[in-house]
């Protein structure tokens, strides 16, 4: 059970989270928290431990490029409980496939970029 001293005003879990709180509310607005936030008796929100661990996995996927649909179906999936394990291992698996060919692209971009500096100092041929 969380205990008051543990939640977070917005403010501290945008902090804690790297993220601005317009885009916690817009997480929140989306649908993307799998739980509703807790709001205190101001209405203000009030994030918890678990919140805030969601919202980073949340920040993992969208960093590496995973669609909002998908992430939705993500959460959708985690709502529906233990019975959607194997849907929700399907899923992130196929989302490894595309992040490892993301990598992969990512490493021959930087090997160019790499010989173009090498070019610009002088230590590769001039193209």
């Amino acid at each position: 059970m969380t205990t008051t001293d543990e939640l977070l005003s917005i403010s501290e879990a945008a902090e804690r989270t790297g993220l601005s709180t317009h885009t916690l509310r817009y997480y929140e607005r989306a649908g993307l928290m799998l739980d509703p936030v807790d709001r205190a008796s101001s209405t203000h929100r009030r994030y918890s431990p678990s919140d805030v661990n969601w919202v980073t996995f949340l920040t993992k996927l969208r960093s590496t490029s995973m669609p909002i649909a998908r992430v939705r179906e993500y959460v959708d999936l985690c709502r529906r409980g233990e019975d959607t394990i194997d849907d929700r291992l399907e899923l992130l698996l196929t989302h490894r496939i595309v992040v490892a060919n993301q990598l992969d692209e990512m490493k021959k971009s930087l090997a160019a970029i790499d010989f173009k500096i090498a070019t610009y100092q002088g230590k590769a041929p001039n193209e």
